[in-house]
């Protein structure tokens, strides 16, 4: 039997099988080692084939992983291993972005950019809880917005709380299947319960002691839309670790920088110090925002040889 696997808890998978339903599955022993070399061989999204182990107990057991046409993946947190699947077979990843309540850095956007670009994947950022900021808070999202605008991204601002601006961001999502992502707090789940309020999943305050979000999200998990499409949610993360990325190509992984790098004097240009360099021109003129071109650099020199 073939179906989609829509949850993950690391330990069975829930997975959506035509005309049976929803099954329970475990993997096998020779499926988790074979080759794998994440914390979880077996990630939201997966197309599977699954059988019936033992029929009496209704156990299912997930048999095979049938090729993904992408992933989005990030270092894990465990070093006894190199990397987690944040979900496979999507169309679009929705970074959902606040300024404060937590404040979401532009270092932690620029990586979860860097790698949606790395995999072929369309990113989106969604600037959530507008109406609680300052003016001051409101003219650094205007820049802010300005500046991934410019690099080619999509932006939208919204409030959950105040349903501003959903309708927009429900057409956007219509017919796809998204991953949405980002720092604990930021309105992850807050948001899907507005899309689908039949779910009804859990929510949490604000940490007031340091100003972060609290986990309600556990595992990662795949929701149908009623308009079409579906939304994976997924555990809200305070790092984003990069893999699999070589030095020599990280640039082009920022869009605008690519474009402006054709222009270079030198063919292997690292934007950082030769002279002729049209990114460094660029970053000078306006034409690159200065924080995308300083998280560049940032990967660049990052600590622990991730780019060798």
């Amino acid at each position: 039997m073939e179906g989609i696997v829509i949850k993950s808890t690391g330990s069975f998978y829930v997975v959506r099988i035509g005309g049976v339903g929803e099954a329970i599955c475990s993997i096998r022993g020779k499926l988790r080692l074979k080759g794998f070399r994440t914390t979880n061989p077996v990630t939201v999204g997966d197309i599977v084939d699954v059988d019936m182990e033992n029929e009496a107990k209704g156990d299912f057991v997930i048999t095979h992983i049938h090729e993904r046409k992408n992933y989005l993946i990030r270092k894990s947190t465990n070093l006894s291993k190199e990397s987690h699947i944040l979900a496979a077979n999507i169309d679009q990843v929705l970074v959902l972005v606040t300024l404060s309540q937590p404040e979401t850095s532009t270092v932690f956007i620029d990586r979860f950019l860097v790698t949606a670009e790395a995999y072929n994947i369309t990113a989106i950022l969604c600037f959530n809880k507008i109406d609680l900021y300052s003016d001051e808070e409101l003219t650094a999202l205007k820049s802010l917005k300005r500046s991934y605008q410019k690099a080619g991204y999509d932006c939208y601002e919204i409030s959950v709380t105040e349903n501003r601006n959903l309708n927009e961001l429900s057409c956007v999502l219509k017919d796809k299947t998204t991953v949405l992502a980002g720092l604990s707090g930021v309105g992850k789940s807050s948001l899907i319960n507005k899309l689908e309020p039949t779910l009804n999943l859990k929510t949490d305050d604000i940490s007031e002691a340091h100003n972060t979000g609290k986990h309600t999200t556990t595992f990662a998990e795949m929701f149908p839309l009623h308009g079409g499409g579906y939304i994976i949610d997924t555990p809200g993360i305070r790092s984003f670790g990069l893999i699999d990325m070589k030095k020599e190509e990280l640039s082009h992984y920022f869009p605008e920088i690519f474009k402006a790098s054709e222009d270079c004097r030198f063919y292997n240009c690292t934007h950082i110090h030769e002279p002729g360099c049209a990114v460094l021109k660029a970053v000078k003129e306006g034409g690159i925002s200065e924080s995308r071109y300083l998280s560049y650099c940032s990967l660049m020199e990052d600590e622990g040889g991730k780019y060798r």
